[in-house]
């Protein structure tokens, strides 16, 4: 991780600029809520999550009994966060390992030169038994920021049991024997989940470009895959979410601050071998309002071995991934571009 000096921010040349914004996105959209209505309304939200997985591998989830009352607070802490100085910002989330991906940071994306009209908080996710979120080793956290991780503490344990039910569903639209195939990866004791909070700055200088036949967008976060299972993000009314259909055609997602978002993780496009499909997405900043971001990212544990699960493989099938554990695919993952085919290193060849 680097942290960056406000001076040095503004000299950071950005990502390309994209002038137009695509067509809106129509989002499938799953209500939790049905599937706690017997065993049809149920089966219906299992077929529901399993249709847009295949065919999107991204939906929205409604119904899903998070507290309005809890999610404004959550934004409203969040956007105080970011509000501080860039320097309280430095010290109040700096990691103290060096290497470690933790903390704050701002603009740069990963080691590998990937940059973004971004800032953001990287938080580590612990057993379920245990606090959810984790601080630095080393690091003395103010009174502020204390309340700050309580708060998403409440927020990750809600979401987590949320996300847990999704994952139910998945496997039950999959017609597997095992629901918890999935569950039980993101709630190991080891499980390697993560807690990320964006903040997009506000560009009011592209409302100007637009007007003058320039450049209005500018990219936030580049296109990418997740790595993990699933990635369950919630955002404020602000838009510049962006997914790739299969046909490669970018679509934009409406901004709706009640729902949650679901992408398919690389590692369920494993699992599943290649029947659920990892979703490429990417963020654009084009408003002069500011977009703050919660995802969740549900990963398994380090040591955990990936592969088509035999059941979804079926007898004589062919799995299209050969075995790695989830340490190997994630340290081969971030050694790349965030726009790389990750899984390519790990399709099998006959």
């Amino acid at each position: 991780m680097v942290v960056l000096a406000k001076g040095e921010l503004e000299q950071i040349a950005l990502p390309a600029v994209h002038k137009t914004a695509p067509p809106l996105a129509d989002v499938p959209e799953v209500d939790l809520a049905v599937a706690g209505r017997g065993s049809e309304g149920r089966a219906a939200a299992a077929r529901a999550v399993a249709a847009a997985c295949e065919e999107h591998g991204f939906f929205k989830v409604t119904g899903h009994g998070v507290p309005a009352e809890l999610l404004a607070r959550v934004e409203n802490a969040a956007a105080a966060f970011f509000a501080l100085s860039q320097r309280d910002k430095e010290a109040a989330m700096s990691a103290a390992t060096p290497g470690s991906p933790f903390g704050y940071a701002s603009k740069r994306i990963g080691n590998n030169g990937d940059l973004g009209w971004v800032e953001y908080l990287l938080l580590g996710v612990t057993a379920a038994t245990g606090g959810p979120l984790s601080v630095p080793e080393g690091v003395v956290p103010s009174a502020s920021l204390c309340s700050f991780r309580d708060l998403l503490n409440e927020y990750t344990e809600v979401v987590r049991r949320m996300t847990c039910q999704v994952l139910e569903l998945m496997a039950e639209g999959l017609g597997m024997d095992d629901r918890d195939a999935f569950t039980r990866l993101v709630l190991h004791k080891e499980s390697d989940s993560m807690l990320r909070v964006n903040h997009y700055p506000p560009r009011p200088e592209l409302k100007l470009l637009q007007q003058h036949g320039g450049g209005g967008r500018v990219t936030g976060f580049g296109e990418h895959t997740d790595p993990q299972i699933i990635s369950v993000l919630r955002s404020n009314a602000t838009s510049g979410l962006e997914i790739a259909l299969r046909d490669g055609a970018w679509v934009s997602v409406p901004p709706d601050h009640t729902s949650f978002f679901v992408n398919v993780g690389d590692a369920l496009q494993v699992l599943t071998n290649g029947r659920f499909r990892s979703v490429r997405h990417r963020v654009m900043v084009n408003s002069a309002r500011p977009r703050v971001s919660v995802i969740f990212f549900g990963g398994p544990p380090p040591r955990e071995t990936l592969a088509p699960l035999p059941q979804l493989v079926g007898e004589g099938g062919r799995s299209r991934y050969r075995e790695f554990t989830w340490r190997e695919y994630k340290a081969s993952a971030y050694r790349t571009k965030l726009a790389a085919n990750r899984l390519c290193h790990f399709e099998t060849t006959s």
